[in-house]
């Protein structure tokens, strides 16, 4: 009986995804490298091949040939929404939904709706699109991407507040890089076509310094490349390349270690297009009655970030934290497991070699890697 459920859910996935829409991602290292200008190109040719196109949401930033690309495309109006005293503009997804265009625009993944709109996020108005049957052609910058977080923030200085998870890139069904050089982008930047005038000075001593986009360019392009590796390991056939990564992050109540493991292991599991699992354990000292609050919010906060990059959370009472990791493993049929690096001291790591080499034992015994995550 359960293997006929599994059969039918699968069939019926089979049909949802059949009838989804195509998704096609155009990724860059920053603004104004060319996104939208190249969407809206993209929308002109389409057109001009009898394709029923519309703009969902496009923000040209008054870049005078972004602006003009306009002209002729049909363009679904935008909803309007008064919040704290302010008339503000949003993309009308129920429109969207309901004019069902074969190909819809839609610019600026990684936005924050306005409070009071359906969704928090504009890549979860996509999500709902494309579930419609509606084809989303869109775009986003490396340093949106959530498990890069942290270390785009260590290169340039800025967090970004608005990000998508790892996940919805991984849904694309094609990612298009859209690159410059280093001095191309800054030669655009000097010349006005990517911010007013009075900004220009600013950027080129933050954000725009030429050590900052070669990193970036690097990132997008890794980013890109991951994303095509992981199309081809999943739609092409090879002969005996049979892969069946699973990963098991474990992390602790450390607010800053389980960051950092959660994004790295996300970026694993993306990297081989596998299942993978965050498992926290509650030791008898981190009851909720014993535990400071603040990392109660910690925790909380950290299962949701893992949650939107796609894990599956597993939360487990023990008083012993390697075995429950082997039984967890074992059961799941993990592949690899992530930790952070131990900040023990040197007493504490001898106390703990024991524990340590019991944990080692087991995993070699069920072949099982381990990653110690800096």
């Amino acid at each position: 009986m359960e293997e006929t459920k599994q059969s039918a859910q699968h069939f019926l996935d089979l049909i949802k995804k059949s009838r989804r829409g195509k998704f096609k991602v155009y990724i860059g290292m920053s603004a104004g490298v060319g996104k939208t200008y190249r969407m809206l190109q993209e929308a002109h040719t389409l057109l001009k091949n009898g394709i029923d196109v519309k703009i969902g949401f496009v923000e040209t930033h008054q870049r005078s040939e972004t602006h003009a690309l306009l002209n002729g495309l049909p363009v679904i109006p935008r909803r309007h929404l008064f919040y704290k005293g302010k008339d503000l503009e949003e993309m009308d997804l129920q429109a969207i939904i309901s004019l069902r265009p074969e190909i819809v625009i839609v610019d600026e993944l990684a936005h924050s709706n306005i409070e009071g709109s359906k969704n928090e996020k504009r890549w979860q108005d996509v999500m709902e699109i494309l579930d419609s049957g509606i084809n989303v052609i869109s775009a986003v910058n490396v340093q949106h991407i959530e498990s890069l977080n942290a270390e785009i923030a260590g290169i340039t200085g800025i967090e970004v507040k608005e990000r998508i998870p790892d996940s919805v890139l991984s849904q694309a069904d094609e990612v298009v890089n859209i690159d410059l050089t280093a001095d191309e982008l800054i030669s655009r930047l000097k010349e006005g076509k990517i911010y007013p005038s009075d900004k220009i000075n600013a950027a080129l001593n933050n954000f725009f310094k030429s050590e900052h986009i070669l990193q970036l360019r690097e990132m997008a392009l890794k980013e890109v490349a991951s994303q095509v590796e992981r199309k081809v390991e999943s739609e092409i056939t090879k002969p005996h390349m049979v892969r069946h990564e699973r990963f098991l992050a474990c992390i602790s109540s450390n607010e800053k270690t389980a960051r950092t493991v959660i994004r790295k292991t996300a970026r694993l599991a993306n990297y081989y297009n596998s299942k993978w699992y965050v498992l926290y354990v509650q030791i008898p000292k981190e009851n909720p009655d014993k535990i400071a609050l603040d990392k109660q919010r910690h925790l909380i906060n950290n299962f949701k970030l893992a949650t939107e990059l796609g894990a599956e959370i597993i939360k487990v009472k023990s008083k012993s934290v390697s075995q429950s990791i082997i039984d967890q493993a074992s059961e799941r049929k993990v592949t690899t497991i992530c930790v952070g690096k131990p900040h023990f001291s040197l007493l504490r790591i001898i106390a703990a070699t024991n524990v340590f080499n019991k944990l080692l034992k087991k995993l070699t015994e069920n072949d099982i890697d381990l990653i110690i995550l800096s």
